[in-house]
C-alpha cells in the first residue's frame, strides 16, 4: 500500500472513529425523551407533518425547510425519536470531517494535522448540541459552508475542477434557503468578503487572472449576486418570525452600553475562554475559587491572541496568496463570536457566554482556520519561519489540552446526565393523565425540568399529542 493510498484512508477514517466515539457518548448520555424545543416543535408541527399550511408560512426560510423533510421521516419511521434527531447530528459532524479531509487531499497536508482538527471537531465541547438533537440540521449546514469554501479556494489558487464556477452559483442557494438558518449570517458576510478581495485581486493582478482562468476573469459578481440575494431572502423572511424569549430585559444595545459600557467586551472574552475550555468547566472553576473571572478573561484574551497570530502568519508569509480557507475560516468564527454577542445582549449576563456548548460550533470554525494556518507555515523552510511555527504549535497544543479537559470531564459527567434523562422520560409517562388541579401545583417544577418556560399549557399540549399517537417515550404502549 503506497503512501497516497494511506492518506485517503485515514481522511476517512479518523471521520468514521469520530461519528463512532459522539454514538458512542449519546448512548452513556441520552435517552429517548422530548424535552425544550421539541415542546415547540410538537405544538407547531405535529401530529399533522403534512399540512402545507405549516410549511408555506412567510418566515419558512427562518425554519429551516430540512428540517420538514427530517421531521416527516422521524415521525413515519422512528415515531418521533430524538435519537434519531441526535444521531443525524454525530452524522454530519462526521461529513464536515470529510469535507474537510478534501483540503488536506488535494493540498497534500501531512495527516497528522488533519488528527489535530478531528480531536477538535469531536471534542464534547459541543455536548449540548449533541444531546438536544433539534440542532441536527446546523451540522449539516456547516459542512456545506466548509465544502463551498473549499471550492472557492480551489478557484482561487488556480486548481479549478470541473463544475466549480456551477458549484460556486448553486451552493449558497441550497445552504441559505434549505440548511443553514440564522447561521448563514456569518457564511454569507465571509464568502461576499472574500469574493470581493478575489475580484479585486484578479482584476489588478493580470499573474492571478491567469492563474485562475487561463487568462479568463472569475464571474465574482455573479458569485457575490447568488450569494447576496438568497441571504436577502432569508432577511426578509425574518421580519415575520415572532420571537420567544424567556428572560431578556427588553432594553435596546445603546442603553446597555452606556449604562455597562465594558459588557461587550467581558461578554465577548468570556465566549472565546469557552472554545479554550467548556463553559460548564469554566462555571465550575469559577464557583470552586480555582479560577477567577480575570482568569476567565486572560483564557479569552489568549485565544484571541492565537486568532491575531495567526491573520499575522497568512499575512507574513503570503499564505493567502495560495490558499483563502484559513483566512476564511479564521474570519468566519470572529463573526462568530460577535453574532451570539448581537443574539445574547438581551439578557445583560456575561456568564451566557459561558453558554459555549450552544455555540461551539460557531466558534470552532475560527480554531480550524488557526489549525491549517499551522500545518501551511509547518511545509516552510527558513529562520524566519520557525519562530511561528513554534508559536502555532504551541496554541494548537494548548487548543487541544483545554478540549481534552472539557471532553474528559464531560465523559464523567455522561451517566448522570443519562439518569437525568430516563428521570425525565418517567414523569413524561404521567403529564398526559394529570388533572387541572395536579398539573398547576406541578406546573413551574415541569417548567424547571423539561427546561421550557413559555407556558406551561404548551409544554402539557405537547406530551398529551405524543401520548394520544404513541410517539417518543409512549411508543412501547403502541406495542
Amino acid at each position: 500500500m503506497n503512501r497516497e493510498t494511506c492518506r485517503n484512508i485515514l481522511l476517512w477514517i479518523l471521520p468514521i472513529a469520530g461519528v463512532a466515539f459522539g454514538l458512542w457518548y449519546l448512548g452513556q448520555a441520552t435517552c429517548d425523551v422530548i424535552y425544550s424545543d421539541y415542546i415547540r416543535l410538537v405544538d407547531s408541527y405535529l401530529p399533522d407533518i403534512y399540512n402545507p399550511k405549516k410549511f408555506f408560512v412567510p418566515d419558512v426560510l427562518t425554519r429551516i425547510p430540512v428540517n420538514y423533510l427530517g421531521r416527516i421521516i422521524n415521525v413515519e419511521l422512528f415515531g418521533f425519536s430524538v435519537t434519531f434527531d441526535r444521531v443525524l447530528g454525530v452524522v454530519f459532524l462526521g461529513l464536515e470531517g470529510l469535507v474537510l479531509g478534501i483540503y488536506f487531499r488535494d493540498r497534500d497536508i501531512n495527516c497528522f494535522w488533519f488528527a489535530v482538527l478531528m480531536l477538535m471537531m469531536f471534542s464534547l465541547n459541543k455536548w449540548e448540541m449533541l444531546v438536544n438533537g433539534s440542532g441536527w440540521c446546523h451540522f449539516l449546514a456547516f459542512a456545506g459552508f466548509y465544502y463551498h469554501e473549499i471550492v472557492l479556494d480551489r478557484v482561487w489558487s488556480g486548481r479549478e475542477k470541473a463544475h466549480d464556477r456551477i458549484r460556486l452559483v448553486l451552493l449558497p442557494w441550497l445552504i441559505i434557503l434549505g440548511t443553514a438558518g440564522p447561521y448563514c449570517a456569518s457564511y454569507a458576510v465571509v464568502l461576499i468578503l472574500s469574493y470581493g478581495y478575489c475580484m479585486v485581486r484578479e482584476f489588478f493582478d493580470g499573474r492571478l487572472r491567469e492563474r485562475a482562468g487561463h487568462g479568463r476573469r472569475q464571474p465574482y459578481i455573479i458569485y457575490i449576486a447568488c450569494t447576496l440575494v438568497p441571504l436577502l431572502l432569508y432577511m426578509l423572511s425574518n421580519t415575520y418570525v415572532v420571537e420567544e424569549y424567556a428572560g431578556d430585559t427588553g432594553r435596546p444595545l445603546l442603553t446597555i452600553l452606556l449604562d455597562n459600557p465594558t459588557f461587550p467586551i467581558r461578554f465577548l472574552l468570556k465566549s472565546f475562554a469557552g472554545i479554550f475550555i467548556g463553559g460548564e468547566e469554566l462555571k465550575t472553576l469559577m464557583e470552586a475559587g480555582s479560577l477567577s473571572n480575570k482568569g476567565c478573561y486572560f483564557l479569552g484574551m489568549f485565544v484571541i491572541a492565537g486568532y491575531l497570530l495567526a491573520l499575522w502568519v497568512n499575512i507574513r508569509f503570503g499564505l493567502y496568496e495560495k490558499t483563502i480557507l484559513p483566512v476564511m475560516l479564521i474570519a468566519g468564527g470572529g463573526f462568530n463570536h460577535l453574532l451570539v454577542f448581537m443574539a445574547r445582549y438581551i439578557f445583560e449576563k456575561e456568564s451566557y457566554a459561558l453558554n459555549s456548548s450552544r455555540y461551539t460550533l460557531q466558534f470552532q470554525v475560527g480554531i480550524f482556520g488557526i489549525i491549517l494556518t499551522c500545518a501551511l507555515v509547518m511545509q516552510l523552510r527558513g529562520v524566519r519561519a520557525r519562530i511561528y511555527q513554534v508559536l502555532t504549535a504551541l496554541f494548537c497544543i494548548a487548543i487541544l489540552w483545554g478540549n481534552g479537559y472539557t471532553t474528559y470531564h464531560e465523559i464523567n459527567k455522561a451517566h448522570y446526565r443519562k439518569e437525568f434523562y430516563e428521570l425525565r422520560a418517567e414523569r413524561a409517562l404521567e403529564i398526559p393523565y394529570l388533572n387541572d388541579e395536579e398539573f398547576a401545583a406541578q406546573a413551574e417544577e415541569l417548567a424547571d425540568y423539561y427546561e421550557y418556560w413559555n407556558g406551561t399549557e404548551r409544554l402539557r399540549k405537547a406530551f398529551i399529542t405524543i401520548e394520544e399517537n404513541h410517539w417518543n417515550v409512549f411508543r412501547e404502549e403502541r406495542r
